[in-house]
Parts: C-alpha cells; structure tokens; sequence
C-alpha cells in the first residue's frame, strides 16, 4: 500500500525535517479541520525523521489515551511502514514498537495523556523526539513533562490537533509563539487533503454546527457561546406515539441537593427514542430521596422491560452499588468527558438519532436554557439546567459514539 496522492502541505509536514528552509527548527505544529490528512502525512514523516537520523533511539507517540492513539494514528500508520520497508514489531502489552527502517532500529513507546496524573508516565526516560495527537486535549503538565524528556541532540517534538478555544494554553505558548518557539506551523483545511471528496466534505459540514462547526470544518479556534444544542427542534426531535421498541437502555444522572434525572431510551429503527424520564428536585419537592427511594423509581421506569443496562454518573458510587445489591440490572460507570460528549451529541441530534416524546418536559425544557459559560474561558456549560443533558450525554456516549463511522480514515492509496 503507497500514498498516491499527497497535497503539498502534506508533502512538507512529511519531509520539513530535511528541508535546506526548516531542518534547523525544533518542532512542528499542525492543527486545523477534522479530515483534513495532517495525522497521517505527520505520523509517517515522524518514523521517517527518527529513522533517517537516529538509530537505537528511544521516542514517544502521544495521544489522549493509548487506545485513541492506536486508532488514529498506529493502525493506519503500520501497514503503509510495512509496505514502504520498514519492520515493525510490536509489543501490545507493552505498548512499544520497534520500527526498523534503512538498517536502523528505533523503539517507540506509546502513551496516554488523559488528565494530570498521566505526567508521571513519562516522567525520568529520556527521548530522541515526541509526537502528538490531538495535543489540545491533553493537560499541560503531561505535555511539558514529555517536551523536557526531549534531552538528546537533534530531537523535535511535533504537533497536531483540531482547534479549541481560543483561550487554551497551546494555542497562546505555542501557535501564537510559534516563531519564539523554532516552530514551523501549518494549518490545515478540507481542501488541504486531496482524497477527501466533495461529499465528505458536505457530510462534516451538515454534522456540526456553531463553535464546533467553526473548529472542526473551518478550522478556526473560536469560543463557545450561547445556547450549546441550537439544533435541536421540537418539530423534528419530539414525537407523540410510542414506537415499538427492540432495545431498553437507562441513563442517570444523580443528586442528593441537586436534581436526579434518569431517562429511558428505546431503539427503533436505528433512531433511539426517549419514551419516558424520572426528573427529581429535591429542593423544588422540599425533601431529599435516599438511594433506595431514587432506586424505586428506576424499576417503575423500567416497569417490566428487559433493561440491557443502566448507566450512571460515575461519582454516584452509593447509587451503583445500591443498583448493584439489587441485581436486577447491569449497572456501568458513564464515560463523563463532557465537551467530547457535547459534541457527539451535537451529531447525534443532527444525524437525527435522538427523539424525545412530549411527556418528557424536562429535558425539553432544558434543551432551551443548556448555555456555554462565557465567563470561564474555556469549554464549559453553565451548571445549571443540565442534570437531563448529563443524563442524556451519558447515554450518547456510551450507547450511540462506538457505533458511528466518524473516526474513520480518508486517504488515497494505490496498491
């Protein structure tokens, strides 16, 4: 398998390190809109450099965690290596590869940086260069920890991602400073990658919208403001009639001051229906509920429907383990990445998947008054209004992400 076709910028993010005009820079960052082939042209020209330079190396390929790291950037990357020379020999349950290429042998560690504890991972190696992906998602310290492992003569460290808010770190220390830094910057659009079509270009730009959509097919880093799902609408999202269903599944959202919000979701021709909701205030209702009171509910919402499983806020251990003791339903610990989750519901809302039926007026309610913080500075929803958005946001993470084709990878190869 060969690439057939490259744009030039792709060309100069792959062999940068070996031009007469920027050999001499020490890194190299690219950012801009989703499937535009920065990923793919700069992993590739990443092994090539550290082959072409280095032999007995040590490097590291970063991504938010290993398994995002190991779809977007190892999977598609090794076949291509293999076909174009290279042996690779990979250590799974160490997370390393060794990549041979023109007689040298280097190894490449692989690394997740999900949140502050992931700096200690890398902390005390010493490496020859570093990669990358999506750095905007990943906490400063990691990053600056994996930069000051950089110690030996000629390493680089290279960048890429998918705009942000405008406030974030990398984008004032880095992008802004991108000259102070020795840094070559470039950045990417849909246009800048040839195999991309004219249809899966309209297909991103129908998927999102406002400041995701100004990010991700734009490639602009934009604040988030307003109300954060403007595309939900009640004559396209609400129905009336129960469907006949094939799947059940429970999302919840729970509080003891705060509001409890638990909704259940039906499947139905690929669409997932919320057929009913469980909204408890206790200050609205002037009494609290106990675990056991809150679990009651959950039965009656489910009635006498074969749950799959029920998914619940992860900081609610009292209630999972109250589920848990029941053993009734399959209990899960949601997935509470919050602005990925946002945006996936964005997709799922404009892909149509979700509908809400007109007995569920509190997460309709909530759909109007769910807005950005504009005051923080970064990606942040307003804490209020949101328990039957958590709800919800749970359930598209969980149940509708691992089943969409988003992630999938677009370039030209020949055979």
């Amino acid at each position: 398998m060969t690439i057939s076709k490259l744009s030039k910028k792709q060309r100069l993010t792959m062999k940068w390190w070996c031009s007469p005009e920027y050999r001499e820079l020490d890194a190299i960052i690219c950012d801009g809109a989703v499937r535009s082939g920065k990923t793919l042209s700069m992993s590739l020209g990443f092994v090539f450099w550290a082959g072409s330079t280095f032999s007995g190396g040590a490097f590291a390929l970063c991504g938010k965690t290993v398994t995002s790291l190991r779809r977007n950037v190892v999977t598609p990357m090794l076949p291509m290596l293999k076909e174009l020379g290279c042996v690779c020999t990979e250590k799974v349950s160490r997370n390393y590869i060794d990549i041979s290429f023109s007689g040298r042998t280097n190894r490449f560690y692989l690394f997740g940086g999900k949140d502050e504890g992931s700096a200690a991972l890398i902390q005390g190696m010493t490496l020859s260069g570093v990669f990358f992906d999506e750095v905007a998602l990943m906490p400063r310290s990691f990053v600056e920890q994996a930069l000051a492992r950089c110690s030996v003569a000629g390493s680089k460290m290279w960048f890429n991602c998918n705009p942000d808010n405008p406030s974030h770190w990398f984008y004032n220390e880095w992008i802004k400073k991108a000259d102070e830094k020795r840094a070559l910057y470039l950045h990417f659009t849909m246009d800048d990658n040839p195999s991309l079509s004219k249809n899966l270009k309209r297909r991103y730009e129908r998927l999102y919208s406002g400041s995701f959509y100004e990010r991700f097919v734009l490639g602009k880093w934009t604040a988030s403001q307003g109300v954060i799902y403007p595309m939900f609408d009640r004559e396209k999202h609400v129905f009336s009639e129960i469907p006949t269903c094939e799947r059940f599944i429970i999302s919840c959202d729970y509080g003891t001051v705060n509001p409890s919000s638990f909704g259940l979701w039906g499947l139905c021709n690929g669409v997932w229906y919320r057929l009913k909701e469980y909204y408890y205030s206790s200050k609205k209702e002037g009494a609290s509920r106990t675990d056991e009171e809150h679990y009651a509910a959950l039965e009656e919402l489910a009635e006498n429907r074969k749950i799959e499983r029920v998914i619940v806020d992860p900081s609610a251990a009292s209630f999972i383990e109250c589920i848990r003791r029941h053993a009734r339903f399959r209990v899960v610990k949601a997935d509470n990445d919050v602005v990925t989750g946002i945006r996936h519901v964005c997709t799922a809302l404009r892909q149509n998947k979700l509908m809400f039926h007109e007995s569920c007026t509190d997460i309709l309610r909530e759909f109007g008054l769910y807005s950005w913080n504009e005051k923080t500075g970064t990606d942040a929803p307003i804490k209020e209004n949101d328990h039957a958005m958590d709800d919800m946001r749970y359930f598209v993470m969980d149940t509708i992400v691992p089943h969409n084709n988003e992630d999938f990878i677009a370039f030209s190869v020949s055979r």
